[in-house]
């Protein structure tokens, strides 16, 4: 057996694979040993039909089959003892030239094209700069918070006629374009919420309605063709939803409002404990703190957004392009051309972004330990659990089900990579400057859009 490797530049390489009939011969002569054991063919007894026969009935298939396992074998061999890194994986050239008989005593050539990773360095220092953000709460939001939070535990009450934020209780029925019911057509009883109707004309034809009273409403323009929020109403699929023309005849059968809890000592006790807020100014201070404690998260979301770009056009690189559109289309049969340029772009930046991380992990000696895995996958359970009961787990559940969680392979190499990610961008943040800007909420959502 010879295997040569030939670069055609610094990202393309292909490796030839030479067999003779003693390379493999061996293996393929102990693979039909084996099968004449287990065979069970009419007119022998089970293990006792000759390998004779086997070759002759069998022969080519198992050599097909052994000359492909001791192909992946010595390529992954060579791929490791020469250190190659390699993208994707490697591409057996075919060449129509070539034909064999497989009869046991071919001379076979193999070629395979690979995509090696480039070389590049990864180099930060305080001379690179970023911001981070620190943001505020800005009135309008907090009022906003305010206002849900006493929804949240105030009383629903029905008053005679609608106004701002109610719930008309309704029946919803399709009509026709002259305006009759449609016989047979879309009905449905929802709730229908003033404060989801992002149209104001139709918002404010929902003002001032009672009990009884009926209105014709396009749906369309009131969720200004949000086919999600039409769905839901008239419990139909969003496809239908999205080509739905029609108007509907809105019957109120009941108004509905949720009237705001009173800011009194009751209600502080019940959101943050008994004596924890005793005054209203207390009271916007603590959910003032929550909402920044929160929107740390979209601070941390930014900053690692803008890191992860910065980084990308800070070391550049070119990849084995051509090489990984054909490693793609070989690996996804069901990709089609226009699907491939359309996403490569996007492939290729997290591809690059996935070298560079690896590099920060091995430049930096960056050792990832269990017990950092295993924290992670508790803390990211018990806030799944907590999003789904009031009911805390105790402290041994939570790990009773961590490790049942990383068990799962799949589970485990996902929580490992979402750790390195985080320890790569720790890192950065580690070497860069970081200038801390404060702004407001409102203002930072527009740095978001």
């Amino acid at each position: 057996m010879n295997i040569s490797q030939e670069k055609k530049d610094a990202l393309n390489a292909t490796l030839k694979i030479s067999l003779s009939p003693a390379d493999y011969q061996p293996q393929v002569d102990k693979a039909i040993k084996e099968q004449a054991k287990k065979a069970q063919l009419p007119g022998f007894r089970k293990g006792m039909v000759p390998a004779g026969h086997i070759k002759k009935m069998y022969g080519k298939s198992i050599l097909v089959d052994e000359i492909n396992t001791l192909l992946s074998d010595k390529l992954n061999k060579y791929i490791e003892d020469e250190k190659l890194e390699v993208l994707g994986q490697p591409l057996p050239k075919l060449d129509d030239e070539k034909e064999y008989n497989w009869d046991f005593n071919d001379e076979f050539e193999f070629v395979y094209e690979l995509g090696l990773a480039p070389e590049f360095a990864v180099e930060f220092s305080s001379k690179d700069k970023l911001t981070q953000y620190v943001i505020k709460v800005d009135a309008e939001t907090l009022a906003s918070r305010e206002k849900n939070i006493r929804r949240a535990y105030g009383k629903m009450t029905n008053p005679d006629v609608s106004a701002e934020d109610d719930v008309l209780y309704s029946d919803l029925v399709q009509l026709s374009p002259d305006g009759s019911v449609f016989e047979g057509g879309i009905s449905n009883t929802a709730s229908v919420r003033l404060d989801q109707i992002k149209n104001e004309e139709v918002k404010k034809s929902l003002i001032g309605l009672k009990k009884g009273d009926v209105v014709t409403i396009d749906l369309q323009k009131a969720f200004e063709n949000d086919a999600a929020k039409v769905a839901g109403l008239l419990k139909i699929e969003e496809d239908e939803a999205a080509e739905l023309k029609s108007n509907f005849q809105l019957t109120v059968k009941n108004v509905n409002r949720l009237d705001e809890a009173d800011l009194n000592q009751e209600f502080f006790d019940k959101l943050f404990g008994e004596g924890v807020v005793t005054t209203e100014e207390g009271f916007r201070e603590k959910i003032t703190e929550e909402l920044e404690t929160m929107m740390q998260q979209d601070s941390e979301r930014k900053l690692q957004n803008d890191i992860y770009n910065y980084t990308l056009d800070k070391v550049q690189f070119e990849l084995p392009d051509e090489f990984l559109k054909r490693w793609l289309k070989a690996t996804n049969e069901k990709l089609s051309d226009e699907e491939l340029e359309g996403g490569y772009a996007d492939f290729a930046k997290n591809l690059k972004w996935t070298l560079i991380a690896n590099k920060i992990v091995v430049d930096n000696q960056i050792d990832i330990k269990y017990d950092e895995v295993f924290a992670y996958a508790k803390q990211s359970l018990n806030n799944q659990f907590r999003m789904y009961s009031q009911q805390s787990l105790t402290d041994e559940q939570l790990a009773q089900y961590t490790v049942q969680y990383l068990q799962n392979k799949e589970n485990a190499n996902k929580i490992f990579e979402e750790v390195k990610a985080v320890r790569v961008f720790d890192y950065i943040k580690s070497v860069i400057t970081l200038d801390k800007k404060e702004i407001l909420f409102t203002d930072f959502n527009k740095l978001e859009d």
